[in-house]
């Protein structure tokens, strides 16, 4: 078994789901991996369990590059899965488990790349700050909000980052020899929102004098049926441009939606990232079958292209109407990194060393990642976490999805870019 498959496993079968009982026996197991190999780890609590790593691989100089993921997962029914969530199970050669892609795959092949460094007497040519935080997978506050709010210092000299959800392979139709890697410039921002319709509680027999439960559930109807213009903002037109060139075909930019379902997994790389959105997510309402409830209560996922955040509110209040309210459970910007940049192409030039057929292109992701948090103390975030897939195997679907699982391969390769990027 290879190194970074068996670190792989190993976090899998650590359970860090959130909520859950926190973070802290990942963050103790991922302290050992590197103290075993004389990498010093600076371990802290933004509460109990809540448990975070950073440490520092001194290099040639003290700009240093950031790499950071989260040890935290969603949560995941093992009677849903065809192996249990938190096995760890290596077979048909991949690694099962919550988590493998998201994403502690990626933590795996940092932590593989780093300990063959000390093993090897390899000095990095510019410092590497490593960062393993608790809570990505709710609002951050735990980890990386907590570590740029009272460890700030953990990340002196840093000037970027690299993160999860990019750089991962998909193959071009038609052309085995040739895939694509979408490398992470931005991300869309975020707005969770908690809705409440107030209305007059009374017997469940008698005519409703204002019902809060059907305003709210007309409110939430026109939010998950409007259509929300397309925007095409810079680094998605680059995306879609450089998408075309490689297909050898022309995308239609003024039917972006239906190119988008055309192109199958092609088209998913713009799909989310052409408009904002907002989904009601709950519903919470009521307390016996016989009661009309005096309020009622929802939570919607807001998403919203960079420069796009007033829009997005403007026309949820519309969509809301007077009679329901709303209030933020967690607003965050929509962080964006250089490009073009010295360092973009450095990224790509990494990949292409060790696949030959890969086609970087400029990429926004569609949801959201502990950037927003480093970029609040000016450290642009890329999205790179290197993997070479099985073109059967859905990306995205295993996001968050049932059987969650991850190429032993794809990781090794992973490896090996990180090593050639950061080494």
């Amino acid at each position: 078994m290879s190194e970074v498959a068996r670190i792989c496993s190993d976090l899998i079968r650590i359970d860090t789901t959130n909520p859950g009982a926190g973070e802290r026996r990942a963050a103790e197991y991922v302290a050992g991996l590197l103290d075993e190999v004389g990498i010093e780890p600076v371990v802290f609590e933004s509460a109990p369990g809540r448990t975070s790593v950073v440490a520092r691989v001194p290099g040639d100089s003290p700009d240093a590059l950031l790499v950071h993921g989260h040890l935290d997962v969603v949560p995941a029914d093992p009677l849903e899965w065809r192996v249990h969530p938190f096995s760890g199970e290596i077979a048909d050669g991949c690694v099962h488990g919550r988590g493998a892609v998201d994403m502690k795959g990626t933590l795996a092949m940092t932590l593989t790349a780093v300990r063959g460094w000390a093993r090897r007497g390899v000095r990095p040519n510019r410092d590497v700050v490593l960062a393993f935080l608790a809570d990505e997978e709710a609002t951050g506050e735990y980890g990386s909000g907590y570590a740029v709010t009272y460890r700030r210092e953990l990340f002196t000299g840093c000037t970027e980052a690299i993160s999860e959800s990019g750089a991962f392979s998909v193959q071009v139709p038609g052309d085995p020899g040739t895939r694509i890697y979408p490398v992470a410039v931005g991300e869309r921002g975020t707005a969770w929102l908690k809705v409440t319709a107030k209305g007059v509680a009374g017997h469940g027999s008698k005519p409703a004098v204002d019902n809060a439960v059907a305003e709210l559930c007309r409110a939430m109807a026109r939010l998950a049926d409007h259509r929300w213009p397309v925007r095409l903002i810079p680094a998605v037109a680059d995306l879609v441009n450089g998408l075309s060139e490689i297909i050898g075909e022309p995308i239609d930019l003024d039917r972006l939606e239906e190119e988008s379902l055309r192109l199958g997994r092609i088209g998913a790389l713009f799909r989310a990232q052409i408009r904002n959105s907002a989904n009601p997510t709950m519903l919470n309402a009521g307390y016996k079958v016989n009661v009309i409830p005096g309020s009622a209560e929802g939570h919607v996922d807001g998403r919203y292209l960079p420069g796009y955040r007033e829009e997005l509110l403007e026309t949820v209040d519309k969509l809301l109407g007077p009679k329901v309210t709303r209030e933020f459970v967690n607003l965050s910007g929509a962080p964006s990194a250089p490009y073009p940049s010295p360092f973009f192409d450095r990224m790509c030039a990494a990949l292409v060393a060790e696949d030959p057929g890969a086609r970087p292109v400029p990429y926004v992701m569609g949801g959201g990642t502990d950037a927003k948090s480093f970029s609040r103390i000016g450290v642009p975030s890329y999205g790179f976490a290197p993997l070479m897939l099985d073109p059967g195997l859905d990306y995205f679907g295993m996001f968050h999805g049932v059987d969650e699982r991850v190429p032993v391969e794809g990781l090794e390769f992973g490896v090996r870019v990180l090593d050639r990027l950061l080494g």
